[in-house]
């Protein structure tokens, strides 16, 4: 008769410290116990050493990983697909630096002892559909838009210190009525010390570039519409919330909805969570600082739209002045108010793809 004895695995909980090119792992077990550290690579090959890496020193319930988005994106897909439960850990708040230092180990077991205490609860965005497009695509217009932008500023500049036979003529124009004109200089390539000469092929160049970078904006902004109203038709379809309203907010919310518990909690994400600031005998609330600065700006723009010829907001906000409330706390109330009307639209769409 043969004796066969089993030892069960200890639960560990893993926490990584990311980085461009490697992410440094410790292991901890469920009492808070140091098991093991170590250094990968930061690719598909170091992700899946970490994993079996890990795997050998217990069962894995859950692993703290910091940057999701950004370093930690591609560990954050691969263990996702390999069925591991991941955690999205903020970088160690400045008791933890202050008290134990900095560096990788230290972080990596920052990480994993914020998941084992439960201060870490969040999901981490899949990225792995059509929100992630979106995104990339987004992150596209947007750039060429500053580009662009910075190009008109450099070439108002310019213009300013032309010299007068120039200053004269464009000081006047509009930024698309300066670029229109500066586009068809011809300077004298032989003339260049001249500064007027120099003046010019500057604004042609400026000009150039602001057209280049307005087919690349409209383009990116094409691909997203058709994107964006094939994935979010339900929030397209509210007032005032068009393609790039509607593309951010996607992004923020993320491709997995269902990692938010409530629209309470989307609130606090796009900044429009109410919080008291009341002092003496003065009553009233403002909103949050925080969350994704760029959904707080769209929700904002939606509200600001709305205010010019939405009936229902206009008549709305009558109502309220009539009441006493700033324009200011009126436009933070409808701000909350679209951010709950936005994440209903986003479950009804993104909950069923």
């Amino acid at each position: 008769m043969t004796i066969t004895h089993t030892q069960t695995q200890p639960v560990i909980v893993v926490g990584v410290d990311t980085h461009q090119r490697t992410h440094h792992a410790v292991v901890l077990d469920a009492a808070g116990a140091r098991l093991a550290d170590r250094e990968f690579p930061a690719d598909t090959a170091g992700h899946r050493g970490m994993l079996d890496w890990a795997a050998g020193h217990g069962l894995i319930d859950r692993f703290g990983v910091e940057s999701t988005g950004s370093y930690g994106a591609g560990l954050t897909r691969q263990l996702l697909a390999a069925g591991v439960e991941v955690v999205e850990v903020n970088r160690p708040d400045k008791t933890v630096r202050s008290r134990d230092g900095k560096s990788d180990p230290i972080d990596a077991e920052a990480a994993a002892r914020a998941v084992l205490s439960g201060r870490a609860t969040a999901r981490p965005k899949v990225t792995t559909g059509v929100i992630e497009s979106i995104r990339m695509l987004l992150v596209t217009y947007n750039s060429a838009v500053k580009a662009r932008t910075a190009a008109y500023e450099q070439m108002r500049d310019i213009i300013t210190t032309a010299p007068a036979s120039l200053r004269d003529t464009m000081i006047g124009l509009t930024g698309e009525q300066r670029a229109k004109k500066a586009a068809v200089f011809r300077p004298d390539m032989t003339r260049l010390p001249d500064p007027e000469q120099a003046a010019k092929l500057a604004l042609r160049t400026l000009a150039h570039r602001i057209q280049d970078l307005t087919a690349e904006a409209d383009a990116a902004e094409k691909v997203l519409d058709k994107l964006v109203k094939d994935t979010v038709p339900t929030l397209v379809s509210h007032w005032r919330i068009g393609t790039l309203i509607a593309a951010q907010l996607a992004v923020t919310a993320g491709q997995n909805m269902n990692r938010m518990r409530s629209e309470a909690a989307f609130a606090k994400l796009t900044g429009t969570a109410p919080i008291p600031a009341s002092s003496g005998k003065t009553r009233r609330m403002r909103l949050s600082r925080g969350g994704d600065r760029q959904a707080n700006k769209a929700l904002h723009l939606t509200a600001i739209g709305r205010l010019k010829d939405h009936p229902e907001t206009r008549a709305y906000r009558d109502r309220r002045l009539a009441e006493g409330l700033s324009p200011k706390d009126i436009t933070r109330c409808l701000k909350r108010a679209i951010a709950r009307e936005a994440y209903n639209a986003l479950k009804t769409d993104l909950l069923n793809t």
